[in-house]
Formats: C-alpha cells, sequence, structure tokens
C-alpha cells in the first residue's frame, strides 16, 4: 500500500473514531448510575443499570403535568419528520417538474422566486406563520406542527437540476406511447429519481427530527411535544434534601434520541449515497 493511501485510510480512522468514541462514552455512561458518574466522571465501560435507566427514560411520566413520557415523545417526533420529510419531497418533486416540463414563460422567475426564499429562514417568518396557524386553529396539533414546514427551496433545485438532466427524447418517447404529463410523471420521472429522493428524504427527515423552535411556539399541551424540547425537562432526583440532575437517564435520552435518523439513514443509505455520487442519469 502506498504511503498516500496508508495516510489516507489513517485520516479516515481518526476521523471515524472522533465521531465514534463521545457515542460510545455517553452510551457507556447511560448504563450507570447517577452518583457514579457525578463521583468518577463520564464511564468508558458499560455499567448494570441499563435496563433500569432505560425504561426509565421511556415509560416513567414527567413534564409539568407529570403525564408526559419520553415514549410519546419519539413518537410525536418520528410523526412529524415523517410528515414534513413526505410532503417536502413530494412537493418539491411536483414544482420542480412543473417549472421544467411545463415550458411558461414565467418558469424562471417563479423558480429564482422559490431558490430566494433560501434567505428567508423560519426564525425570520414565525410570528406571521404562527398568525396563520393560529387564525385557522392549527396549534396543538399535528397539522400545525407539519404543514408550515413543507415547503423547500432546497429539494426544488435540486429536483430542478436532476429533471434537466433527462434527455428530451424520453419525454417524446413517452408521448408517442400516449402517456399524459401525470403519467409521464409517476411512470418515467419518479423510478428515475429513487436515488435523489432518498437522500432528499433523508436530509428533511433530519431536518424535521431536529426542529425546536416552531414545535416549542406551536404547542402549549405537553401531548404534542417533541423530542428535542424534551431535552430540557428531563428527570432531576433528591439526593438527601439536594436536588441533583439525573445524568446517567439523560445519556440514555441522548442516545435514545439519536436513533430514529440513525435508522433512517443506515435503511436508505444505498440510495442515499448513490443519489450524492451518481452523474450519469
Amino acid at each position: 500500500m502506498k504511503p498516500l493511501q496508508i495516510s489516507a485510510h489513517i485520516i479516515l480512522l481518526l476521523g471515524v473514531l472522533l465521531m465514534v468514541v463521545p457515542i460510545w462514552i455517553s452510551f457507556a455512561s447511560s448504563t450507570h448510575d447517577t452518583v457514579t458518574i457525578l463521583t468518577e466522571g463520564m464511564q468508558f465501560n458499560i455499567g448494570e443499570h441499563f435496563s433500569k435507566n432505560y425504561n426509565e427514560v421511556l415509560n416513567e411520566k414527567g413534564g409539568w403535568s407529570e403525564e408526559v413520557t419520553a415514549a410519546k415523545m419519539f413518537i410525536n417526533s418520528f410523526i412529524m419528520a415523517l410528515g414534513i420529510a413526505t410532503l417536502k419531497v413530494t412537493i418539491s418533486a411536483m414544482s420542480a417538474y412543473a417549472l421544467v416540463y411545463y415550458r411558461f414563460k414565467l418558469a424562471v422567475p417563479i423558480f429564482w422566486l422559490i431558490f430566494i426564499t433560501l434567505l428567508v429562514p423560519l426564525e425570520v417568518r414565525i410570528f406571521p406563520t404562527y398568525k396563520i396557524v393560529s387564525d385557522l386553529g392549527l396549534t396543538n396539533s399535528y397539522t400545525g406542527l407539519i404543514l408550515p414546514l413543507v415547503a423547500s427551496a432546497t429539494a426544488t433545485f435540486f429536483f430542478r437540476q436532476f429533471y434537466r438532466t433527462i434527455p428530451d427524447e424520453l419525454l417524446e418517447s413517452a408521448k408517442l406511447d400516449g402517456a399524459n404529463s401525470w403519467r409521464f410523471f409517476i411512470d418515467f420521472l419518479v423510478p428515475l429519481s429513487k436515488t435523489m429522493i432518498a437522500a432528499m428524504f433523508i436530509f428533511m427527515f433530519v431536518y424535521g427530527y431536529s426542529q425546536y423552535l416552531w414545535p416549542l411556539i406551536m404547542t402549549t399541551s405537553e401531548k404534542y411535544w417533541t423530542v428535542v424540547m424534551g431535552m430540557k425537562i428531563i428527570f432531576t432526583e433528591s439526593y438527601e434534601g439536594v436536588a441533583l440532575p439525573r445524568t446517567a437517564e439523560r445519556f440514555a435520552y441522548i442516545i435514545l434520541s439519536m436513533l430514529p435518523p440513525v435508522l433512517v439513514v443506515v435503511i436508505l443509505q444505498k440510495w442515499f449515497i448513490k443519489g450524492l455520487i451518481q452523474t450519469e442519469k
């Protein structure tokens, strides 16, 4: 093996360790009791409190009303992320299809108008967005959590660029076979877009799952709290009259909160990688 290849492998290995070791230490620490962590520091070895800590994190009721559980928050975050990712990909693919194949005069100005919205993040428009959603009576609902976040200029841009690489002869052939616009989109473009759909779905799922500010403003009921919101309110415990953070349970909560995005990436990784490196369509 050449020295350059050895150096590259060493750098990659160091990068992997840099990412994996903190996660392992967090997981190992989550299997100990809080007193051990507070007195001896974070642990590298597995402890004896794995089932106890993780069971308490998932099933113990907490929050201001002492009624919400972490399991419910995981479900809320999964529903929110799945809804946002699915609708973002669907709407963006259809928008890009209209911009590329419906050759009307305003297609380019409309695309740039959509693209410019990248400069207007959610935080800038959050108050008017909240006012509209509130007036529609969608606060404290999954619809209110999902619907205002389903537009994506980024995904529309990538789908548009992808569709522009598809030869016009494919459209002509579809027309000769009697396919209408909808049939061309479903039977031709969607199968060709599988890698792009997978890549965009992963990005948008993680985006939806990690949302904090919007759920915080949208929800006054603990019934709709998400995983990210729950991180700040988890578990305190009293030792001899002194309130101490339940550090081990918090580490367990963090590890559990990472699982849904990781599972989505693992399941869709083949299509995701193809969507990033594929150049010939």
